[in-house]
């Protein structure tokens, strides 16, 4: 197995939902990635995945958290990219018992492998190593060789509300990938934005235009979170923000 990262830090938001801190590194300087996990006495589960080989810390940051049984019910995907479907099949793999994966029927063929990921796909993946030493080409080349798919067995859509750990509503912001889904969790009023927002230093702003293709609908899908009432942010890039979210994401919604 190929080793990229180095440590998991668990960060608790509120009662049954924390983030799963992880380290990135692929081609450039390491980042934190934020999976997060939610749980009752009924379920436990999985907001993303990580990126390929990160089933073992993922596994680790469940068993010390104070879940029942420390078993994964469910997986629910906010979108297909490579550092969130990641970890997808080894998790499925490696479990002793069935976990169930949701995600938006429009990711479902991508994430299913019969479609290319849109991004994250063989043709960009030698474009974004060509350049790099042959140790460092070979260490990536690897980490790709990975399976990613997994089958979905439920689809999820816009305004939904999963009776799961007090309530989630399932809210479709398109733009970053054309199916892309957040989470509001209603118990802790926190809103997991997968990478429809991303943050800096505890400051809101639009995802990535490097890699979100549809920038114009993406800005538009955040408009969608002003009829929340939201007190924390987990943004997968980024982290939590818990400082007048609210009035961040209003701004930002009425800035495009």
């Amino acid at each position: 197995m190929v080793k990229h990262f180095s440590f998991t830090i668990k960060m608790k938001i509120a009662k049954g939902i924390e983030t799963i801190e992880l380290v990135m590194k692929l081609t450039g300087p390491e980042s934190i990635i934020h999976p997060t996990l939610i749980w009752d006495e009924n379920e436990t589960i999985l907001v993303d995945t990580g990126i390929p080989g990160q089933n073992g810390e993922i596994n680790e940051a469940i068993e010390k958290a104070d879940v029942p049984n420390n078993k994964l019910t469910k997986i629910i995907l906010t979108h297909q990219d490579f550092d969130h479907i990641g970890s997808l099949s080894e998790i499925l793999k490696t479990s002793d018992h069935k976990i169930e994966v949701l995600a938006h029927e429009v990711e479902k063929p991508y994430i299913e492998g019969d479609k290319p990921l849109i991004k994250m796909n063989a043709e960009r993946v030698a474009k974004m190593t060509e350049s790099l030493p042959e140790e460092q080409r070979q260490k990536i080349k690897a980490i790709f060789e990975i399976p990613l798919s997994a089958n979905v067995d439920k689809t999820i859509s816009d305004e939904e509300l999963l009776p799961y750990c007090g309530g989630i509503t399932v809210i479709y912001t398109p733009g970053h990938t054309p199916g892309h889904v957040s989470l509001y969790h209603h118990q802790s009023k926190t809103l997991i934005a997968g990478d429809a927002l991303v943050a800096d230093n505890g400051i809101l702003m639009g995802p990535r235009p490097a890699v979100t293709p549809d920038m114009e609908t993406a800005l538009q899908s955040i408009k969608k979170f002003t009829k929340y009432d939201i007190e924390q942010v987990i943004c997968y890039h980024g982290g939590l923000v818990k400082e007048n979210v609210n009035l961040q994401i209003s701004e930002l919604a009425n800035s495009n």
